[in-house]
C-alpha cells in the first residue's frame, strides 16, 4: 500500500522562495526504507525547501536536524526525504539545503531554458530530452543542428545572460493558458508552472531558476553528438563553466610546458609526436617480428606441440608467430602473452586438433575468456605459467 495517496501534497517552499536556504517544518512520517541494508529513513514534512529529482533535475542536497539528506523523491504530490537517521513523527525540525548546490543547478537550468527557447524559436525543434546531474547538463532535440547553429545559439544565450533580463514564474489560470503560447515537453494535470526568460523564452517547469539572466554568469556548450535523428547538447554554466575551463587551461599549460611551445602550436607538436610514435610503433613491430623468428628458428623441427611464453609482444606478432609454427607441425601451438601477477593473452593454433575444444577446457577449467574457429582461438585468462603448461600437456597427451 502507498501511504502518500492518503497524505496532504507536501507544501513547496522553493516555489514560494528559490533563495531560502533554512526552514522549519513537522515531521509526518518516517520510516525505514524497504529491504535497505544501509539503515536509510524516509522522512515526510508538512512543508519543505528541498527540490526532489523531477524534471530532468538532481535533487537538492542538505541536512534536517543533524541527518543528512540523501536523495529527495516526490510521489503523488509528497516528497520524500531519504535521510542516515530516524526522526520523530510530530517533531518541529530545522532543515538546511546546500545552498552552492541549488545555486548551480539554478544555474545550469535557467541557462538551458534560454538555449532551447533559441533552437524553438530560430529552428523549430524541441527539446525532447533534458538531464541535469552533478557532473552534466544535456539536451536533446529533435532536429539536426550544424556546428554553426550551435555557436550562433550560444552568442545568443550569452547576450541574453548579459542583458541581465527578469526570469518570471507565473502559475496562469486554464483560460490563460488557451491563449499563451509555451514549450512543455509532457501533457500537464493540475496547475501548470510557468517560467517566462522576458524575451527568450516561455516554459512550463517545475524546478527553481535565478531571478535575472546575469546570475547565470556564462553558458558554454561542451559537446555535440548526432542522437537518435536530432542532437545531443552537453553545456555547463556560470560556476561549473568556469570550473570546466580552468581544467582545460590546466591541462594545456601542462602540455605546453611538456612540448616547450606555445598554446597555438600544440596541434601541430601533438600531431607529429603522434605521427613519429606510429613510425617507431611500426619500426619496433617489425624489430619484435625479426627477434621472433630467431627464437621460432630455434624450436626443433620435430616438436609438434609447442607453448611459448613472452612478457610485451604485440597480439598480430603473436598471430603471425602461430600461423607459422601451425604450418610445420601436426600438434597444438600455444602463445601467452602477460605474466602470472597481470594474467596472460593467448593466441592458440592447430591444423589438426579443433581449437575450440581448447577453448571449452580453458574456460572451464582456468576461467578463460575468448573464443575462434576450429583452426584458432584467442582471448584473455588469470592462470599461471604452470597450471597453463599442466592443462596443455594434460590435453595433448589425451589425443
Amino acid at each position: 500500500m502507498d501511504l502518500t495517496k492518503e497524505m496532504k501534497e507536501t507544501i513547496r517552499l522553493y516555489d514560494e522562495d528559490a533563495y531560502g536556504v533554512e526552514f522549519d517544518a513537522r515531521v509526518i512520517g518516517c520510516r525505514r526504507k524497504a529491504d535497505d541494508a544501509d539503515n536509510l529513513y524516509e522522512l515526510e514534512l508538512d512543508r519543505t525547501l528541498f527540490f526532489p529529482e523531477e524534471g530532468g533535475q538532481s535533487p537538492d542536497k542538505g541536512r534536517i536536524d543533524g541527518a543528512d539528506v540523501l536523495d529527495v523523491q516526490i510521489r503523488n504530490g509528497v516528497i520524500i526525504h531519504t535521510v542516515n537517521q530516524p526522526i520523530e513523527v510530530g517533531m518541529q525540525v530545522h532543515g538546511e539545503i546546500d545552498w552552492n548546490h541549488r545555486f548551480s543547478n539554478m544555474q545550469q537550468h535557467s541557462g538551458e531554458h534560454i538555449f532551447s527557447g533559441l533552437v524553438h524559436s530560430r529552428f523549430g525543434f524541441d527539446n525532447v530530452g533534458f538531464h541535469l546531474s552533478d557532473q552534466i547538463v544535456t539536451m536533446d532535440f529533435n532536429g539536426v543542428l550544424t556546428a554553426k547553429d550551435v555557436e550562433e545559439v550560444e552568442d545568443a544565450v550569452n547576450e541574453a545572460i548579459a542583458k541581465n533580463v527578469e526570469i518570471v514564474v507565473t502559475y496562469p489560470s486554464k483560460e490563460e493558458l488557451k491563449n499563451l503560447e509555451y514549450r512543455s515537453k509532457i501533457e500537464i494535470e493540475g496547475q501548470v508552472r510557468i517560467v517566462t526568460v522576458t524575451g527568450y523564452d516561455v516554459c512550463a517547469c517545475c524546478a527553481p531558476h535565478v531571478r535575472r539572466t546575469g546570475e547565470i554568469g556564462m553558458l558554454k556548450v561542451m559537446s555535440v553528438q548526432n542522437y537518435k535523428g536530432g542532437v545531443r547538447i552537453s553545456i555547463l554554466c556560470g560556476f561549473r563553466a568556469l570550473m570546466a575551463f580552468r581544467e582545460k587551461a590546466a591541462v594545456i599549460d601542462e602540455l605546453t610546458s611538456m612540448f616547450t611551445c606555445g598554446q597555438e602550436m600544440l596541434v601541430d607538436n601533438i600531431a607529429k609526436q603522434k605521427s613519429l610514435n606510429q613510425t617507431l610503433k611500426s619500426e619496433l613491430g617489425s624489430a619484435k617480428m625479426q627477434l621472433m623468428d630467431y627464437r621460432l628458428a630455434e624450436i626443433p623441427e620435430d616438436m609438434q606441440d609447442v607453448i611459448l611464453f613472452e612478457r610485451d609482444l604485440d597480439m598480430n606478432v603473436v598471430r603471425a608467430a602461430v600461423n607459422k609454427l601451425t604450418e610445420t607441425r601436426e600438434g597444438v601451438v600455444a602463445l601467452f602473452v602477460g605474466d602470472d601477477e597481470s594474467g596472460y593473452n593467448y593466441i592458440v593454433g592447430s591444423k589438426t586438433v579443433d581449437c575450440r575444444e581448447i577453448a571449452a577446457g580453458m574456460k572451464e577449467e582456468l576461467a578463460a575468456r575468448g573464443g575462434g574457429s576450429n583452426r584458432m582461438i584467442q582471448g584473455s585468462l588469470g592462470a599461471t605459467r604452470e597450471n597453463l603448461k599442466q592443462f596443455l600437456k594434460k590435453f595433448t597427451e589425451s589425443r
